[in-house]
């Protein structure tokens, strides 16, 4: 599975760990890179797998504030301290779909500290159509400080089988792998993401729908008074002025969607991408 994807992203296949979903790498990083003492970065409004790991090491998360629902460098780099010992940054993030570009993730790192480890997640790069993204594998190539960590579960479409991975300098992966369970992804996860990653069609199919159907439905929810932030993911954050109400109705209807009270949203939903009838039944229920 490395030497697949080595191959498909032109990267070298020492230099990438595998994992049960890229929430056990974020897991070992967390036990790998912090402890009692230490205190682990995160957006206010980012997964929240990110202070999860952070506690279970025995570190302290700190949410910083976000603009405009938006990753801000100025703000994570004024949070750092003495006992910062990693950022933990989602690009695009989760739940609200916004991103910082290449550039300013260039400026992020540049100026932290060198002996903080800087963790991009990129769980939903394949979505994103942004001309001024970066994954940032240059900045994992350029020093043993950063790690990229990628995962099937999104638009490959395979979250039920637990496959993600990570890239960083040999050093990083080395310490990793002292950690990771021997026996920690099935055979046929990784025959599946195998799979996934040759299908290049079904991929691009999947991204031109996922376009165009992330942009209509943002249209139309605005045009229905929703505030809608611009989402490079394969869903959208919609602010509603009674969401547990908008809710339950959709609930009824046959169509799920995420409360956000958890993230410290209770006012927004976050709603997938779907099929086209989807995508119509879900805004003639809101028009309602």
């Amino acid at each position: 599975m490395r030497e697949k994807l080595g191959e498909i992203n032109n990267l070298n296949p020492e230099q990438i760990i595998c994992g049960a979903g890229s929430d056990e790498i974020l897991e070992l990083i967390a036990y790998a890179y912090c402890g009692e003492g230490d205190e682990v970065i995160y957006t206010q409004h980012g997964f929240l797998v990110y202070p999860i790991a952070a506690m279970s090491a025995g570190a302290k998360p700190i949410a910083v504030a976000e603009k405009n629902l938006t990753a801000d460098v100025d703000t994570i780099l004024a949070a750092v301290n003495e006992r910062t010992r990693i950022v933990m940054l989602a690009n695009p993030n989760n739940p609200t779909g916004t991103y910082i570009s290449g550039a300013e993730l260039k400026r992020l790192r540049a100026d932290l500290r060198e002996d903080i480890l800087l963790v991009i997640d990129n769980a939903y790069a394949e979505c994103v159509t942004a001309d001024d993204y970066d994954m940032g594998y240059d900045l994992a190539d350029a020093a043993p400080n950063t790690i990229i960590t990628r995962t099937f579960s999104k638009m490959y479409g395979i979250p039920a089988l637990r496959v993600g991975w990570g890239y960083a300098a040999p050093e990083i992966i080395d310490i990793l792998n002292r950690i990771r369970p021997p026996f920690n992804l099935t055979t046929l996860g990784q025959v599946g993401a195998c799979a996934a990653l040759d299908d290049v069609e079904f991929m691009q199919k999947s991204v031109a729908h996922n376009t165009k159907w992330r942009e209509w439905l943002s249209a139309e929810l605005r045009g229905l008074g929703c505030e809608v932030p611009p989402s490079q993911g394969n869903f959208v954050l919609a602010k509603f002025a009674d969401a547990n109400a908008v809710f339950e109705k959709l609930r009824a209807n046959d169509i799920i969607v995420r409360e956000m009270g958890g993230y410290g949203l209770p006012e927004y939903l976050r709603i997938s991408i779907g099929l086209e009838a989807d995508m119509k039944k879900l805004v003639a229920l809101l028009g309602e």
